[in-house]
């Protein structure tokens, strides 16, 4: 059984592997493509922070009560296929690609404070109870503190860039 502290200490797990990705990727040179095929670093430390947004506004919204937050993708755009999926992916990258490393990471470092502060004001029991947001499709909202999306889709691409970038 997951409880909201282990919840909190994967987020901060998390946290910390970003910020040990984000350290490498200033170290080496993070518009160089190739971080995520012809992306840079910064274009998927965008990407990322554009997902993230929704997670943020979902943990906000059930810390606060309010209705299912929307998305921060314009409404004619859907996740519920691949190529809406693709869509929204393209839609996040214009909105990233031309801004500076630096204030895309300081984006997402606020976006983890956000997340974290909503987990600490939501009961342990709406963390951990399936289908109690609607929303979420029948997933936990603590599902949103594990940060899937990075680990599980981008975090090798990432070590593998930064370990050519070194080598080359």
């Amino acid at each position: 059984m997951t409880t909201k502290a282990q919840l909190l200490e994967q987020h901060d797990r998390a946290v910390a592997t970003w910020d040990e990705l984000a350290e490498a990727a200033q170290q080496a040179d993070p518009t160089r493509p190739g971080a995520m095929g012809d992306w840079s670093f910064v274009d998927v430390a965008g990407h990322l922070n554009g997902w993230r947004e929704r997670s943020v506004r979902r943990m906000e919204a059930a810390a606060n009560g309010t209705a299912p937050p929307t998305s921060p993708w314009p409404d004619e755009l859907s996740d519920e296929t691949e190529e809406g999926t693709d869509k929204i992916n393209d839609w996040i990258y214009e909105q990233y690609h031309d801004r500076p490393l630096d204030e895309v990471l300081a984006e997402a470092q606020e976006q983890w404070r956000r997340i974290r502060a909503a987990a600490e004001a939501i009961p342990e029991a709406d963390l951990l109870t399936p289908g109690r947001y609607p929303w979420l499709s029948g997933y936990p909202l603590g599902d949103v503190l594990k940060a899937e999306h990075l680990h599980e889709e981008h975090e090798a691409d990432i070590r593998s860039w930064l370990a050519s970038v070194k080598d080359g």
